[in-house]
């Protein structure tokens, strides 16, 4: 009974979608536009006289008694120098409606990607069962993304050095499963 049941309903897709019976559209009809010979009422253009083009006989000079106008150029408004800032707005932040953004200084990004190296590495170091030969290669590429994050953070490019610190967590997180 299963096999009955099973046939119909892997043929009532097929059934409903109508798989058997397509019909194959008929071409759309193409207007063609009339004949010439059939519209013989109007009447044929008119041809029109060539423009007759003149030379001045004098030269026109412009009239030297007049300034020549030139428009101006549009008024450019300087920006006001910053005001220094004071003490006490420093020590003050404005609290935000959705709370505290972090300022994203450069020096809480190096600091939080010197971290997240050092964690690495303590985490590169403790593992102490016997590596497969896959295993091996993504300790290799962790260690290598860890000494191009310490190189980068070196010349001063903390972006870069976060991005292979976050690159060498993930694999160091794959290998740790």
């Amino acid at each position: 009974m299963k096999s009955p049941a099973r046939i119909v309903v892997w043929m009532l897709p097929l059934l409903l979608s109508g798989c058997f019976f397509h019909k194959k559209p008929k071409p759309p009809v193409q207007q063609t536009a009339p004949s010439i010979a059939k519209v013989s009422n109007v009447p044929p253009p008119a041809q029109e006289p060539p423009p007759v083009v003149t030379i001045p006989t004098q030269p026109q000079v412009p009239d030297t008694k007049l300034p020549a106008q030139t428009p101006k150029p549009p008024a450019r408004h300087k920006k006001p120098p910053p005001e220094p800032e004071t003490p006490q707005a420093a020590a003050t932040p404005e609290v935000s409606a959705i709370g505290q953004l972090s300022s994203g200084e450069p020096a809480d990004v190096r600091h939080q990607t010197e971290v997240s190296i050092a964690e690495s590495e303590r985490a590169l170091k403790a593992i102490t069962r016997p590596l497969s030969d896959a295993e091996q290669k993504t300790v290799d590429h962790i260690r290598e993304f860890l000494k191009q994050a310490k190189d980068a953070l070196t010349s001063g490019d903390v972006d870069g050095a976060s991005t292979l610190a976050a690159k060498a967590k993930v694999l160091l997180t794959e290998l740790q499963k």
